[in-house]
């Protein structure tokens, strides 16, 4: 018998094979309500970015539905299910992965960006607020202000690499999850942040770009893992996240 390729398991992957399971030995009926993330995370053993992962992929391949404020219910089998599961990057740890690269790329471009090279990202700041106010995901201008501040490196190498994490953002666990909880205000909130980026490179200040850049990543982690209803923000003392759409673009 030939061999077969063996490929690691990603956990979000292990976690939405675990439910699927159960949804399909009946222990979730369609129109069930699944238990909140914090307690499949506690069953489980596992955080609950993972479980909300996990979520998003049976999401995805439409096994279950997410209704925001309220929680996450078994879909019927039907036309809506895909017939394989999503295998994609973990779009929370490449946020994570982003924060730990970028950081160090900020408090480089502090050091080295002058003139020109600090109009290029404010330019980029100026496309973002263009498509935000035309209702869209201000994603062109946001790749640019970032592989800019990675350019400032001057290595081909972290420059692709920073494209293509960046762009691991369209890949269908990322849209997906970017459905909830993208929207106008939260690209506001995430513009303020690239100003913050912006301004402590411009002072030359090394630390303060990277503690900015850090930060915002962290805050867009926040932002992907903020609660599904308000029954379970009121258990932390987390608020919703505002509802005001936009409209991705290719």
């Amino acid at each position: 018998m030939p061999f077969q390729a063996i490929e690691p398991r990603r956990l979000y992957r292990q976690i939405a094979d675990q439910l699927r399971a159960l949804i399909e030995r009946g222990e979730f009926p369609v129109g069930t309500r699944l238990p909140p993330e914090r307690d499949l995370a506690l069953k489980m053993g596992v955080s609950r970015p993972s479980v909300r992962e996990a979520l998003i992929a049976l999401e995805v391949e439409g096994l279950v539905e997410v209704r925001m404020g309220s929680g996450i219910y078994v879909r019927p089998r039907g036309d809506g299910a895909n017939s394989g599961s999503v295998v994609a990057e973990s779009p929370l740890d490449t946020i994570l992965a982003r924060q730990l690269i970028e950081g160090e790329l900020a408090a480089q471009a502090a050091q080295v960006m002058k003139g020109a090279d600090i109009d290029g990202l404010r330019e980029a700041l100026d496309v973002m607020r263009e498509e935000a106010a035309s209702g869209n995901i201000p994603a062109r201008g946001d790749r640019l202000f970032h592989v800019r501040i990675a350019a400032a490196a001057e290595n081909s190498v972290l420059l692709r690499l920073v494209g293509e994490l960046y762009d691991e953002r369209h890949n269908p666990l990322a849209v997906q999850l970017g459905s909830h909880f993208e929207n106008a205000d939260s690209w506001e909130a995430a513009i303020a942040e690239h100003e913050r980026v912006v301004d402590a490179i411009e002072a030359g200040d090394a630390g303060a770009a990277r503690a900015a850049m850090r930060d915002h990543m962290a805050r867009s982690h926040d932002r992907f893992t903020a609660h599904w209803s308000p029954a379970d923000a009121a258990a932390t003392g987390r608020r919703r996240p505002p509802s005001r759409t936009m409209h991705r673009t290719t």
